[in-house]
Parts: C-alpha cells; sequence; structure tokens
C-alpha cells in the first residue's frame, strides 16, 4: 500500500476517533459505522468535485446557522485538510449526495478563490448514509442535549427506525430517548428553533421548561417571538460592538424560562369556580387489585399509578404504548 493511499485512508480513521479520547466503550459502534464507511469508498482515491454538483438532503441535526466564516478562511490560506464524504446519486448521473462535511461544502461554495471541493466518493444505500451521518455527528461529540432530541424525534418520525433503534444508535438508552423525544414534543420544534442550540442546558433545564408551559398554558408562539427578540438585540449589540452574551441561545433559553415562570397560574375550571364537583376518578385494578385511578381534565386524560417502578417504565415506554393504543382505538372505529 503506498504512502499516499494510508494517508487518504486515515483520514476517515481521524474522524472516527475525533473526540473520542480513550475511546470510550460507547464509541466503539460510532467508530465502526465510520470504518464501514471509509471501507466502502471507491479505492480510497479523493476526488475534486464541483460543490455545485453536489446535494445535501439530509435531516438537519443541528439548530446553530451555518457559521462557516472562519472555516473558509482557513480552507482559502490551507486548503482542505479533510475531505467530505459523498455518495452517487442514485438516478442523476455525475451527481452526488453528502453523507457528511457539510460545513466544509457550504465554507467552499462561499469561497470566490477555492473552486473544488474534495471529497471521498462512498457505495452507500440510504440507511447506511444515515448511520455514517449520524456516527460523524456522535463523534464531534458537540450537539446539544435540545439538538439531539430533535434530531432523534426527527429518525423516527422519517421511519429511521424505533426508539429502540434510535438509542442503539446513539449510543444511549431508550428510556432516555423517549424522554428526550416528549420534552422536544412538549416544547415544540418552533420555539426550540427560536431559542436554539443552547448547549450547556441539559435534561433537567429543559424539562423544567416543557413542565413550566404545560401547567401555565404559556403561548409557544409568543414565546418564540421572545426568544428571536433576544437573538435580534444581540445582533444589534454587536453591530454597536456594546457587550453581547456569550452564547445567545442560552440567554434565549433563561428569558423564555423566566416568562414563563412569571405566567399566572392558569384560570380554574368552570366546575372549580361555581363550586361544582371536579371529574371523578376512575379506580383502575390491575388482577383484582386497586393500582391507581384515571380521570379526564381539561387538557386530556390523567392517569395516576401506585406502583412507582410501573409508572417509570410506562413513562419511558409512552410513545409506543400510545401507538399501539391508538391503532387498536382505529381499529375498532373502522370497524
Amino acid at each position: 500500500m503506498t504512502d499516499s493511499r494510508k494517508k487518504r485512508m486515515s483520514m476517515l480513521d481521524s474522524l472516527a476517533a475525533a473526540g473520542s479520547g480513550s475511546a470510550a466503550p460507547s464509541m466503539m459502534s460510532t467508530n465502526r459505522a465510520l470504518r464501514s464507511a471509509r471501507n466502502a469508498v471507491d479505492n480510497h482515491h479523493v476526488w475534486e468535485l464541483d460543490p455545485g454538483a453536489i446535494d445535501d438532503d439530509r435531516m438537519r441535526d443541528r439548530l446553530d446557522p451555518a457559521d462557516v466564516i472562519d472555516l473558509r478562511h482557513a480552507i482559502e490560506q490551507n486548503g482542505q485538510t479533510v475531505p467530505i464524504l459523498v455518495r452517487r446519486h442514485p438516478s442523476e448521473p455525475d451527481r452526488y449526495l453528502l453523507v457528511y462535511g457539510r460545513r466544509r461544502l457550504e465554507a467552499i461554495r462561499q469561497s470566490d478563490s477555492v473552486t473544488k471541493v474534495r471529497a471521498l466518493v462512498a457505495s452507500l444505500d440510504d440507511s447506511a448514509a444515515m448511520q455514517a451521518q449520524i456516527s460523524e455527528n456522535m463523534a464531534r461529540r458537540d450537539l446539544s442535549y435540545i439538538e439531539k432530541a430533535l434530531f432523534a424525534q426527527e429518525l423516527v418520525e422519517q421511519g429511521f427506525g424505533n426508539q429502540a433503534r434510535v438509542a442503539e444508535v446513539l449510543t444511549v438508552t431508550k428510556s432516555s430517548v423517549s424522554m428526550a423525544m416528549a420534552i422536544a414534543g412538549s416544547v415544540g420544534r418552533e420555539l426550540i428553533e427560536a431559542i436554539g442550540a443552547a448547549h450547556g442546558i441539559g435534561r433537567p433545564r429543559w424539562e423544567a421548561l416543557s413542565r413550566a408551559i404545560d401547567e401555565t398554558g404559556a403561548d409557544r408562539a409568543e414565546l418564540a417571538a421572545l426568544a428571536e427578540r433576544v437573538h435580534t438585540e444581540a445582533e444589534t449589540a454587536l453591530v454597536r460592538q456594546e457587550p453581547v452574551p456569550e452564547d445567545v441561545s442560552v440567554a434565549a433559553f433563561e428569558a423564555v424560562l423566566k416568562a414563563v415562570s412569571a405566567s399566572p397560574a392558569p384560570r380554574r375550571s368552570t366546575a372549580q369556580s361555581t363550586g361544582k364537583s371536579a371529574p371523578a376518578k376512575h379506580p383502575i385494578t390491575i388482577g383484582g387489585r386497586k393500582a391507581g385511578s384515571v380521570k379526564r381534565t381539561a387538557k386530556g386524560l390523567a392517569i395516576d399509578l401506585d406502583e412507582p417502578g410501573f409508572a417509570d417504565w410506562l413513562e419511558a415506554e409512552a410513545q409506543e404504548v400510545i401507538e399501539e393504543l391508538h391503532a387498536r382505538w382505529r381499529t375498532r372505529a373502522e370497524d
């Protein structure tokens, strides 16, 4: 094997090892996926492609705008060190689909002096390409909690697999995927995108925001407008050379959480204000023994379970359980 070929083969190995430090066990499946992508590369040859011949139809995995100015300058001064990975377009000759390397591709597209992008061309189907994209994201290890939550949600919605499959690919537990998707669903994509990546804001605080929105009935559109104002004010301050928060998305999150926390409690229901009795609780029994209760509320249905272990399990499995029950209900309705 020539030195040149060895060097080219090592490029994807470097990506596979990026951010992994001492090769933690949770990164092993990620590294294998990237090496599988490398092994699919045509003779490990680095091609010089027209950036305009590369389409990017991948699922978005980041919330931050593509800030590639510094990267563009670096490539213009020092050249493109690491190639991107593409695969051939299934129906259009001489065109390619991006697997990963979005920022590098965008930096070169914006450059006036660099006209070709260095790329490895792999033979990958849709599933393998998606696996490589996910693995490369995990290797970078710089996605925020809410970015990962939205990415997991989109993977399930786009049919990549169920929560268990997504958890396996992301090297996390199924319960953490279920919790993340529940939080993302409760807060809502529009509000999350208005806030931004919010690096450093983890599950507990996003969960607190989700709970506060549900409890107060806050208008998500108004909260999104508030978050966007924080970003706009920061941009204006930057132009005026005034101090701005280190991470504007974190400042936007804090502003939204503060606004929700200051919101008045939801109005009491008509039954409460008129002195009428609240909806009755209906007991739930399992094996002839009382196991909890269920009742209709102003917002829907509330279930109380006496056994904590079962409640924890149901919380983790809620998405699939509800989908199964909904399918049974639809079948009965159609019958």
